[in-house]
């Protein structure tokens, strides 16, 4: 409990007589317990901030002991992204020997793979559905080197969510580099 002492002020020789006051005290019990009610209240209703992260879907821990069988795909649906070093981005249609559409190099950002994104997912949707299999979607390769930066491969995996590949079709990351195409991305100098 708190305290508030004054003095009186009196107590000398001769001269007035004054009154005597009383010692005036201040109760702080009633705001102490209301300041810890105000900081339990606050903490209790508090929502913590989430953390933004990506959905990324993982093949399975366990091995396979079944052989692997090659799955085709349609050339005209598939596109190959090549992530390499100082932010090196290249893109190629179909298969490499035989690409429908040149390897071509792109930069980040909504005026560069973004925008080759949709204009291949609008061909990808016109092919699918004049074959009549409107619900085969684009499929996007990424390819990421050993000597590309972890900040290009978030930035191509939201340009996927961007665009919604994951909704229309799907994406993978692959690790692994044919010779042709690290031939792609060796920087020019």
């Amino acid at each position: 409990m708190a305290e508030l002492n004054t003095d009186d002020g009196g107590g000398g020789k001769g001269g007035k007589v004054r009154s005597k006051k009383q010692n005036s005290k201040v109760d702080l019990t009633a705001m102490v317990d209301l300041a810890f009610l105000l900081i339990t209240f606050f903490m209790l209703t508090t929502t913590l901030s989430k953390p933004q992260s990506m959905d990324l879907t993982l093949p399975d821990k366990e091995k396979d002991d079944t052989p692997q069988t090659n799955i085709k795909v349609d050339e005209n649906r598939t596109m190959t992204l090549l992530l390499g070093e100082n932010g090196k981005l290249v893109r190629y249609v179909g298969m490499l020997e035989k690409p429908l559409a040149a390897p071509k190099d792109f930069s980040y950002g909504k005026d560069g793979i973004r925008k080759e994104l949709i204009d291949r997912m609008e061909k990808v949707i016109a092919y699918s559905t004049a074959k009549g299999k409107p619900k085969d979607g684009m499929i996007v390769i990424i390819k990421p080197s050993k000597k590309s930066t972890y900040r290009n491969l978030v930035d191509v995996l939201d340009e996927m969510a961007i665009v919604g590949v994951n909704a229309t079709g799907s994406y993978a990351i692959v690790p692994e580099f044919s010779p042709e195409e690290q031939k792609l991305l060796e920087v020019k100098k």
